[in-house]
């Protein structure tokens, strides 16, 4: 062939290549569309579009960047992974903030819209067979610090720092699949039982829960979402639930009438026990209580009641038990108490998943707007890395149990070398010394070999 005919051919390298990887897979399966159909921000197109800029922030998360500033050293230098994910180049971090400033509630409402598809086209908690295994929805509410001055930041429960000022953001978790169906901020002085309804309304929307599916779906709440309006709220609507009473004067007069207390078999300081003291009312669909007590410095009690109305042969499965031990109370009491316990490695764990993986704590907007579409952004980012995983399950398995710490960290960071013909990524070059890059070599070349690249070892 003349060489007049042959396509030009470059190479360049990135400090990213895995990221490259996956970036080819989101462009070319076109997870992002969405953002470019629904989102309009008012703002004048010079270089590249609103739209196009927050694909740049995207890029910047999941290339570990901490503040958006650091777009500016982590994705504009490098080609390799504007290309990757289908961009000609990169908006300058200031330029991207200003695009940021410029979102408005609408356009928040749009980019919602735009994430309620992604999901549905991409996650596994959209599919979740119902018929078959209940879903187990996480609700939970974390404190963000930022500066006085930015809107509806106020003083309100942030932990390891008092008196400090900030906004909450709310989550909905699909736990089974450690995917963030919802994530919302609030004023830093809401708590739980102002952000419960929101929350859950938004995940109706984005999972399209009817009230068949409502009545298949459990949701495991912290103490601020169990108040006896809220909790009937949710039984209206035909979920389960397990939670914690709201209350704590309650807790203290229903662990009174518990007439055996039970020693935790992990936690010598800890004791639970049924609550028989009869509801009176108070709960539209019956409701099985738990108190738990356990000892604090000073020696006293404290005490919490766990609300379920799950029935104690789920419960048990729940938790790895076999339903026939349904007749040994101490073992279902002890069932309903770990199920709760369970938010530990669900919830909480995804949110510091997102604080040390992603940056999550540091990333604050003094526009409330601004602030709504970080967030978003962030979830974006979060569910992304949780699907790339499930990507390489099957010949990375060691490195799919990673959290996002890690894949952000060091799998993504596996460097290498990128080979274009025109603009279009054909190869990919793992640096063979890096040690993780043998095992993700076979992981992204079984994942982009429907793409026509091709990813193999070299020296870099």
């Amino acid at each position: 062939m003349s060489k007049s005919y042959c396509l030009p051919e470059q190479r360049t390298f990135t400090a990213r290549a895995a990221l490259v990887a996956i970036g080819v897979k989101i462009h070319r399966s076109g997870l992002l569309q969405p953002i470019f159909q629904k989102v309009h921000i008012a703002q004048k197109k010079v270089k590249f579009s609103p739209a196009e800029k927050l694909v740049d922030a995207l890029i910047a998360i999941l290339a570990g960047a901490h503040g958006l500033i650091e777009v500016n050293k982590r994705v504009r230098p490098d080609v390799a992974l504007q290309r990757a994910f289908g961009r000609s180049g990169c908006a300058e971090q200031s330029v991207i903030q200003d695009t940021l400033d410029a979102c408005s509630a609408e356009n928040v409402a749009q980019m919602e819209e735009a994430m309620d598809l992604i999901y549905r086209e991409h996650s596994r908690g959209y599919r979740h067979p119902y018929q078959q295994r209940r879903q187990l929805l996480d609700i939970d509410l974390t404190g963000r610090p930022c500066g006085p001055k930015a809107a509806f930041a106020s003083r309100g429960y942030f932990r390891h720092a008092r008196n400090r000022q900030g906004r909450q953001v709310g989550y909905v978790l699909a736990t089974y699949y450690e995917e963030v169906v919802v994530e919302r901020v609030f004023p830093g002085k809401d708590q739980l039982p102002t952000a419960l309804r929101p929350l859950v309304e938004a995940a109706e929307r984005t999972l399209e829960l009817d009230e068949a599916r409502r009545q298949r779906t459990i949701l495991r709440i912290d103490s601020g979402g169990g108040s006896v309006d809220q909790v009937n709220w949710l039984l209206a609507r035909g979920y389960h639930v397990h939670c914690k009473d709201y209350s704590g004067i309650r807790a203290e007069k229903l662990a009174e009438s518990v007439q055996e207390w039970v020693i935790d078999p992990q936690d010598p300081d800890r004791q639970f026990g049924w609550v028989t003291l009869p509801a009176e009312g108070l709960y539209i669909r019956p409701v099985r209580r738990i108190a738990v007590r356990c000892r604090k410095k000073n020696g006293q009690w404290g005490i919490g009641v766990i609300l379920s109305t799950l029935p104690p042969e789920e419960v048990l499965e729940l938790v790895g038990e076999s339903a026939q031990r349904v007749n040994e109370p101490q073992v279902v009491l002890w069932a309903y108490v770990r199920f709760y316990d369970q938010r530990g490695g669900g919830v909480e764990i995804e949110i510091k998943e997102d604080k040390h993986g992603l940056g999550a704590r540091r990333r604050n907007k003094k526009r409330f707007a601004a602030q709504q579409m970080v967030v978003l952004l962030e979830a974006l980012a979060h569910n992304i890395l949780v699907w790339a995983r499930r990507w390489l399950a099957a010949t990375c398995s060691r490195v799919a149990k990673w959290g996002l710490l890690r894949w952000v960290r060091d799998v993504l960071q596996v460097n290498g070398l990128i080979v274009f013909h025109t603009a279009t990524v054909v190869q990919i070059v793992l640096n063979k010394g890096d040690p993780l890059a043998k095992e993700l070599c076979s992981g992204l070349a079984d994942l982009l070999a429907p793409e026509q690249v091709a990813v193999i070892l070299g020296e870099i």
